[in-house]
């Protein structure tokens, strides 16, 4: 959501978009700019709530992730619609990751929606996306800030935007604490009306940890714990790549800016990604 702030400090200031390369949320939203369909983009997210999102996550049994994720990249094709990736009016790369090849794999042919969903693929969340033969996860696993697809492009200058800049707090939110006080009521294993999502999760996660009370939390004490060690790989491997391809201009997000789930958060959010946009731009 901070990069729909990024992008609109640019468009208000005079720079035009010629590329755009981006993983995981930022293969996303550079997407569906690339497509032209910021706006409808931008009035979904600000309107739609936890309790919305939840009911798009569709829980992938006996795969290798929470969450299946046809479900939302339907509502995203609905909502903006999908095309060839080389019928774009924008330059765009996603990047995603082969793990059975250790590399990272550069998507910039094909459906659009196909390399997003690739790119999204964030460990443990959602299943890998099988792909060109490969399964294909986040590209942020082995490239967060991927600057190297744009090196040859015809352009002014290069900017990056750095999720995973240091945080603001100590205490960072967790994905407990996010389901907590998120629409729902109460502890964990409460279920929200006529929706038993938090239920499937509570027994994926007591599967995982052969947890039986009622009132355990370690299995989501696990996936914080995995989710913190994802953020401290992807800042330390964004520190190497900003070495190794450094860009014209860095617009840093705090890691701990807002938690996984806090999807009604999209206000806030935009406001920082144009707020930091004109803090780190302002005056060049």
């Amino acid at each position: 959501m901070a990069h729909i702030g990024v992008i609109r400090w640019l468009e208000q200031n005079g720079y035009a978009i010629h590329a755009i390369s981006g993983c995981s949320v930022g293969a996303l939203i550079g997407g569906i700019h690339a497509r032209g369909k910021l706006n409808d983009y931008e009035q979904w997210v600000r309107a739609i709530s936890k309790f919305d999102i939840i009911n798009l996550l569709d829980i992938a049994w006996g795969k290798q992730g929470l969450v299946e994720g046809d479900r939302i990249i339907s509502a995203l094709k609905d909502l903006v619609g999908d095309c060839e990736i080389k019928d774009l009016p924008i330059k765009f790369t996603a990047v995603a990751t082969d793990l059975a090849e250790e590399k990272e794999v550069w998507l910039n042919s094909g459906l659009l929606f196909d390399s997003i969903r690739a790119s999204i693929s964030l460990p443990l969340f959602f299943s890998p996306h099988e792909l060109n033969g490969m399964h294909l996860l986040d590209g942020g696993i082995l490239n967060p800030v991927p600057v190297e697809p744009t090196v040859d492009d015809d352009t002014d200058v290069t900017i990056v935007v750095n999720l995973g800049a240091p945080p603001r707090n100590k205490i960072r939110p967790t994905l407990e604490s996010d389901l907590k006080n998120s629409d729902f009521d109460g502890s964990i294993d409460e279920l929200p009306p006529a929706n038993s999502l938090q239920s499937k999760i509570s027994n994926f996660i007591k599967g995982l940890t052969g947890s039986q009370s009622s009132s355990d939390t370690g299995g989501w004490s696990m996936l914080n714990i995995a989710d913190q060690t994802f953020d401290a790989m992807q800042s330390s491997i964004a520190r190497q790549k900003l070495a190794a391809h450094p860009p014209d201009h860095i617009i840093d997000i705090p890691r701990d800016a807002c938690g996984t789930l806090e999807f009604d958060r999209a206000d806030e959010m935009i406001e920082l990604g144009f707020n930091s946009a004109a803090g780190a731009l302002e005056g060049i």
